[in-house]
């Protein structure tokens, strides 16, 4: 195998020498093609300029160094260039395929999609090789996925597996465009017919076991990840998903067992120790939950899902300062994650900290967070800190966002009343009382200095008759 290796890479080690003391060798056109192949995999443009030079002052009626060139060309968006000499290149080999590809190709660069579909099919039809055609059939199916024309696109794919059975790329698009297609049905009976044939395909089985948990056929989920399992037991993604399923299924056990296999098979990764914590505290092992918690964030501190998770873990068992501590250590690892600064308001609110509830309440809104409870949770803060001004001005700002929302309606009013702008809250308590007459209890929750005042009864006993 070494000495194979050596063999392929001896034409390099001999033209980079050649690059070093500037003496010409002599590499026949293939050694040549290799070489450049090579360079434009590694990105290595200028070399490879330097390469398809040289080859053709050795080889200059080669036309695959001249297709290299027009690749050359294309990376560097000259198309007009490109085009012209793939004109010439056709005058030479009218029949040449490799030239309609290359065509093709700049047509796609360009946004020809249609055009370059076109060419595609002529490449086709001068096709000998089958291998070749699967490639071609994979190309046609990414141009229609370009023009979003899915079924077209799902044609082509399968004709690509038909010929290579073993193209996953193609198998995973098919599955995409039924997915885009919200055709989970027509995406379950191709892969089932798929499976007929290849009966041992595991991604076809992980495939279908993600179709049927989309529609939520969990026991048959089960099934085929089990078949994706059987025919490869090292096929982690399986492992995974039917964790998930199992979990669904409220076997949470299993559902443990399948992510710590994923863990003995490769390093951890913080979705399954995330999931494995959250399996143990539906089981009520709160020990084990918290452990495999910590691991997430230790493995992953950039993953949200794991901070929120331990946060929520604490509030939910009322260990508000536990939950502090971490959601305190979230945000300094992200300050511009709004789900981080909402639980810190939610924390810091059950702590009775209100002014650190208060700026994040903020903080989301900043962020774009213009959920309607985070407005109404800041607005309330607000009040109970007696910044009635900014609370009103919270919520003039909220209802841009929800005109003609009774919890605001009345919160505005019970406010305007607070600060004796008493036509405005007026007009805001007719207008909520009118809105939704059932969420008058707000005034006494939020305002209860108001309750008695006669003209707020009067309006909301007033609402009370309307309503009915």
């Amino acid at each position: 195998m070494q000495q194979s290796q050596d063999d392929e890479n001896f034409p390099l080690t001999r033209f980079e020498s050649m690059l070093k003391t500037n003496n010409i060798l002599f590499f026949d056109s293939n050694e040549f093609e290799n070489i450049i192949h090579h360079y434009l995999e590694n990105g290595k443009i200028a070399l490879s300029k330097r390469a398809i030079k040289l080859g053709l002052e050795q080889h200059p009626s080669s036309i695959n160094l001249r297709l290299f060139q027009v690749e050359i060309l294309v990376i560097e968006n000259k198309f007009k260039e490109a085009n012209d000499l793939l004109d010439r290149l056709h005058n030479i080999e009218p029949n040449n395929e490799e030239i309609f590809i290359q065509k093709a190709n700049v047509l796609s660069k360009q946004d020809k999609h249609q055009q370059a579909i076109d060419t595609l099919l002529i490449a086709i039809d001068l096709s000998n090789t089958p291998e070749d055609d699967a490639d071609l059939y994979a190309l046609v199916g990414m141009e229609y996925l370009f023009l979003d024309q899915f079924e077209n696109a799902i044609i082509y794919f399968q004709k690509c597996l038909e010929s290579d059975t073993s193209d996953y790329s193609a198998l995973h698009n098919i599955v995409y465009c039924y997915d885009f297609l919200n055709k989970n049905t027509e995406a379950i009976d191709y892969l089932n017919t798929f499976l007929n044939t290849n009966p041992y395909c595991e991604v076809a089985w992980h495939q279908l076991g993600r179709q049927y948990y989309t529609i939520k056929d969990y026991a048959k989920a089960n099934t085929a990840f089990d078949f994706a399992i059987i025919s490869d037991d090292t096929f982690v993604g399986a492992y995974i998903e039917k964790g998930k399923v199992l979990e669904k299924l409220k076997q949470y056990e299993e559902a443990i067992d399948n992510y710590k296999i994923t863990l003995a098979l490769e390093d951890p990764t913080s979705f399954a120790l995330l999931r494995i914590g959250q399996c143990y505290a539906k089981l009520g092992q709160e020990d084990l939950a918290i452990q495999f918690f910590k691991k997430t964030i230790d493995e992953d501190p950039l993953l949200d899902k794991g901070w929120v998770a331990i946060t929520k873990f604490y509030t939910k068992r009322l260990n508000y300062q536990k939950a502090l501590y971490y959601i305190n250590k979230a945000v300094i690892i992200d300050g511009e994650n709004v789900l981080y600064w909402k639980l810190y308001a939610t924390v810091n609110k059950r702590l009775n900290f209100l002014e650190e509830a208060e700026r994040g309440y903020k903080r989301a809104l900043d962020l774009g967070n213009y959920e309607l409870d985070t407005w109404l949770n800041r607005s309330d803060v607000l009040t109970t800190l007696g910044e009635y001004e900014a609370a009103i001005y919270n919520l003039l700002q909220a209802s841009e966002f929800y005109p003609e929302n009774a919890e605001i309606e009345y919160r505005i009013a019970g406010l305007y009343f607070t600060v004796h702008q008493i036509e405005e809250g007026r007009f805001h308590l007719k207008n909520a009382t009118r809105l939704n007459i059932d969420y008058n209890f707000i005034i006494s929750e939020l305002f209860p200095q108001l309750i008695d005042k006669p003209m707020i009864k009067a309006i909301i006993t007033e609402g009370k008759k309307a309503s009915n």
